[in-house]
């Protein structure tokens, strides 16, 4: 086991609805359906009248997914994209986001009119071996600069796993 092997730590699928009600629970339906995981509500954390949004008020949905259920989520992903992916969606430390418009694109997906129709977002937070000492209750101690993720080594990673092209 190499420690300066990188792994994907979690991939996280979104659903934000804007409201509660029926569309929320479409949404919570579908993510479901599409993870294989049962999906947690989201709230909102600040007041916005534009929106009609208040504090503690759900207003989406997002599962977690790790190994190898991650791994194919992600495959999946990128599938529904064409294996393109601009580089903006890379940050500095190593994680990606991308958007699939409807879920009609996403394999193995088909369309149900009871649902409607709802796009998605997928974080993925890549992490090397060894970087939960960062994170743990008990002896937390920090990682080194040189055994972050930058955005060049993410980029690497994704095109030699998943064989995706990062057009910037």
């Amino acid at each position: 086991m190499d420690m300066r092997e990188i792994v994907i730590d979690k991939v996280t699928v979104n659903i934000g609805v804007g409201t509660g009600g029926e569309a929320l629970e479409n949404a919570e339906k579908l993510l479901a359906e599409l993870t294989g995981v049962k999906p947690v509500r989201t709230r909102a954390k600040k007041r916005n009248p534009v929106f009609k949004l208040r504090p503690g008020m759900e207003i989406g949905v997002k599962a977690t997914l790790r190994n190898k259920v991650a791994e194919e989520f992600l495959k999946k992903t990128f599938a529904s994209r064409k294996n393109i992916i601009p580089e903006s969606a890379f940050d500095n430390t190593g994680n990606f986001s991308i958007g699939v418009r409807e879920y009609i694109d996403f394999p193995g997906a088909r369309y149900n009119p009871k649902i409607g129709m709802f796009g998605f977002d997928v974080c993925a937070t890549l992490a090397r071996r060894g970087y939960r000492v960062s994170r743990r209750k008990i002896a937390k101690s920090r990682v080194g600069k040189s055994h972050r993720i930058g955005k060049q080594e993410a980029m690497e990673f994704v095109k030699n796993k998943f064989g995706v092209t990062i057009e910037g």
